[in-house]
């Protein structure tokens, strides 16, 4: 029953993963925190190290792009994951169990074709080449010495994060599905 639902409104389908996927991020977003604690960085560290890699030195503008995108990019995947389950129906989280299962899968292929290449091809080699030659400031040299050798860590850390996004992303697009397909039921009554 709660695979028709999906047939019959692919347009919510898609919104309701779009928004767990936001939902998701901004969870993990906070959780990304423990990066900076383990990197013994400033709140927000971790996300200006993504807004640095894009040329932004300025500490405020690092961060505010960093976090972001990384709620652009949770969001982004979420409606993708929308797209594909109408088309792919065994991925589709038409329920909040079944989301969850479905949602580990999307957080791994997320963290294989995402996280992993852009850390490993643009974010190491960033910190090497600062770490080599000058950095354009401070708060760029502080960044590069705390992120310094952190790299297999993120690497696994980063897995565990990606998993847990694809448990809530899953979940609340899977549950918001249950919810939709009873309020349909109750109204038939």
């Amino acid at each position: 029953m709660l695979k028709s639902k999906i047939e019959e409104s692919p347009k919510l389908f898609i919104l309701y993963c779009s928004l767990a996927g936001f939902i998701a991020s901004w969870g993990i977003s906070g959780l990304l925190v423990s990066i900076d604690v383990i990197s013994q960085t400033p709140p927000g560290s971790f996300f200006g190290m993504i807004g640095v890699s894009l040329g932004f030195y300025d500490p405020a503008t690092a961060a505010l792009i960093g976090f972001t995108l990384h709620i652009l990019t949770g969001t982004i995947a979420g409606n993708i994951f929308g797209q594909v389950s109408i088309f792919w129906r065994r991925i589709s989280p038409y329920n909040a169990k079944h989301g969850m299962v479905t949602g580990i899968i999307v957080g791994v292929i997320l963290w294989t074709l995402l996280f992993v290449p852009v850390a490993t091809f643009i974010i190491q080699p960033m910190i090497v080449s600062f770490r080599n030659s000058m950095t354009p400031n401070q708060y760029v040299y502080s960044l590069v010495t705390n992120f310094e050798g952190l790299y297999p860590v993120i690497i696994m850390g980063s897995l565990a994060f990606h998993i847990i996004y694809g448990v809530l992303l899953g979940y609340i697009s899977g549950r918001l599905m249950e919810l939709k397909t009873s309020s349909a039921v109750r109204m038939n009554y």
